[in-house]
């Protein structure tokens, strides 16, 4: 016996397309759509507008199923993080950052990571797998659950903003995210602007435009070094695409070119890229590119060589970016106690080996 397919994840056009095999019209896709997505219905009981028998032969047929949760740990600061436990047994971590004007969803796009980025803790969990568009917009899901965020029109919401910074490299997922994105910012879906989601890229040079030209969502770049050579050492993916190509990909972003600027994650790493020197090379290397730069006091984890810089170093180093015209807050981490800060994601999955 095999389970029935989740709903979830789907668009409205997949459900039309599901829905075309009962010989069901259109309308129907268009309204299972907003109850799945705008309303957050579980059942098909729910869905009120369809004959009672029509709902007894779509949960006959298919599931609405999300996530199962795992765990929840909740940091003095209020910081969530969720272990959220997908079909096939694999786990992701997902976080809500609360603060005073917005709610933000910290979402993962694979499990594992693709990067080895040494200062990461989630880089020494080896890619596993990919996540489904249904696994990515569960995860969104899951959290309008959690605080009763439904309908998505809702004036008072606690979650307001995305951003794709959880376990794993979005970009080298570019499918899964694009569709779950989609239909995230599905004005009659769950109904999320453009302009709050952010998606974070160690550096996927060939995808960046691509996920401009075709989602225009705000873009992160994790720099963390100013030269290749030191990137080339914490962050080997700059072996492939180096910094030449990096930036040059983030002039030409489509959102820069309109109405935005690119953010910068940089990471401070005691006497490894915090000195005066780093700073005033970092302004060199983004200028012209509209940019705000957020420096991320390193968050420990077990087993890590990294040590974070000294509050009065961080302090100069912002000193410098912020005279030459560029907006540099010092990132406030937030739950540290829960391992739920940047960079300190990972799960127990691990990769299966192929048995010969």
């Amino acid at each position: 016996m095999t389970s029935k397919p989740s709903l979830i994840g789907q668009s409205q056009e997949d459900i039309s397309l599901a829905l075309s095999e009962l010989n069901l019209p259109k309308f129907r896709a268009r309204q299972i759509f907003e109850w799945l997505y705008a309303r957050g219905a579980t059942s098909f009981e729910e869905m009120t507008d369809l004959p009672k028998s029509l709902r007894e032969q779509l949960d006959g047929l298919f599931s609405l199923k999300r996530v199962d949760l795992s765990k929840e740990l909740i940091s003095f600061d209020e910081t969530r993080k969720w272990l959220l436990k997908l079909a096939d047994g694999n786990e992701i971590e997902t976080v809500f950052i609360p603060e005073k004007s917005r709610g933000t969803l910290c979402i993962s796009s694979q499990v594992g990571c693709t990067l080895t980025c040494k200062f990461c803790h989630t880089g020494t969990q080896l890619l596993v797998r990919n996540l489904s568009a249904a696994e990515i917009v569960a995860q969104f899901m899951h959290a309008k659950d959690v605080f009763a965020d439904w309908p998505s029109t809702k004036e008072d919401r606690r979650l307001t903003n995305i951003v794709m910074m959880g376990m794993g490299e979005p970009l080298y997922n570019y499918e899964n995210v694009a569709k779950a994105l989609k239909i995230i910012m599905d004005p009659k879906g769950l109904g999320l602007s453009k302009r709050r989601i952010t998606l974070s890229t160690s550096g996927v040079v060939p995808e960046i435009n691509r996920c401009g030209e075709e989602l225009g969502v705000n873009l992160a770049i994790s720099l963390h070094a100013v030269t290749d050579e030191l990137r080339n050492q914490i962050m080997p993916i700059n072996k492939k695409y180096p910094l030449k190509e990096l930036l040059e990909a983030c002039r030409n972003y489509p959102v820069v070119q309109t109405r935005g600027r690119i953010t910068f994650e940089y990471v401070m790493l005691k006497d490894i890229n915090d000195s005066i020197v780093d700073a005033k090379g970092l302004v060199k290397l983004i200028k012209g590119i509209p940019a705000k730069i957020n420096l991320i006091p390193f968050n420990p984890w077990p087993g890590t060589d990294y040590e974070c810089s000294s509050q009065q170093d961080i302090n100069k180093f912002a000193k410098i970016l912020e005279e030459a015209g560029y907006t540099s807050p010092i990132r406030t981490p937030r739950g540290q106690d829960i391992f739920a800060a940047c960079g300190q994601l990972k799960s127990e999955s691990e990769r299966v080996r192929k048995r010969i």
